[in-house]
């Protein structure tokens, strides 16, 4: 059987790697909606790269080279399951568009400075993958919830772990400073040591040596469930920077 591709396929199809699909907003994390209608067996047709939740916030997601790893907070690594769901993720097919290799040590400050340095403007989207050795890494996995309860107060149990000397993966986005509250702005990175065996949402890092790759993102894809939690949330944040600050930030 023959298929025929009409234009406006190819140009879908094109568009989809250049294109951020974001599930849900920030802003609804934040307000503690963390039930979803939304399996990987769905969101794995939106990108083969990414970052993102579970429901009930069981874990942090890191996603590349089409494979996805539920992060978990006894600090264990598993492999997403397609019944599996998320509340909250941004995913994109990976394309890369240009390679920078690290050869020194550099701290997390002048790795996001040589990011902004080396693309072109802050106010597209990346998608940035970093492949190497890492002298440190400070992670953390936020821990299951089964009351929707806000986020800035889920996070106040959330486990602490540092790496020491470790290789892996650190795959995240760039998001500009106008999409404040669709996504996390700034830089929002997970990572997941080669063994596959642990990792988390990053706070803070320095690497060693690795290789660089950047995919250049023109177009938002915004997913907005239709669940009850989700229709019925509070997305008018009235401390929105400092609730980003506690739930996304720095560890103490």
């Amino acid at each position: 059987m023959s298929m025929v591709i009409q234009p406006q396929d190819l140009k879908a199809s094109a568009r989809s790697f250049d294109e951020v699909y974001q599930l849900s907003t920030m802003t609804s994390l934040l307000d503690g909606v963390y039930v979803s209608d939304k399996t990987f067996s769905e969101l794995k047709k939106q990108g083969d790269f990414g970052i993102g939740t579970f429901e009930h916030l069981d874990g942090e997601l890191i996603a590349f080279d089409n494979e996805f790893y539920q992060l978990k907070s006894d600090g264990t690594a598993n492999i997403v399951k397609d019944e599996d769901k998320s509340p909250f993720c941004s995913l994109t097919h990976f394309k890369t568009d240009l390679t920078y290799n690290i050869e020194r040590p550099m701290t997390r400050e002048e790795f996001e400075q040589l990011i902004k340095d080396l693309v072109r403007s802050e106010n597209l989207f990346y998608a940035i993958r970093v492949d190497g050795v890492f002298k440190e890494m400070k992670t953390r996995t936020v821990s299951y919830q089964e009351e929707a309860i806000p986020m800035t107060e889920a996070v106040k149990v959330q486990p602490i772990f540092t790496f020491n000397d470790i290789s892996g993966t650190l795959a995240g986005f760039w998001t500009p400073a106008y999409a404040q509250g669709i996504a996390v702005p700034g830089f929002h990175f997970h990572f997941i040591d080669d063994e596959r065996t642990g990792g988390g949402h990053v706070f803070d890092y320095v690497i060693e040596q690795g290789k660089i790759q950047i995919s250049t993102k023109t177009h938002m894809n915004l997913h907005l469930p239709e669940t009850d939690a989700f229709l019925n949330a509070n997305l008018s944040r009235s401390d929105l920077a400092d609730e980003l600050e506690k739930t996304e930030g720095m560890a103490e």
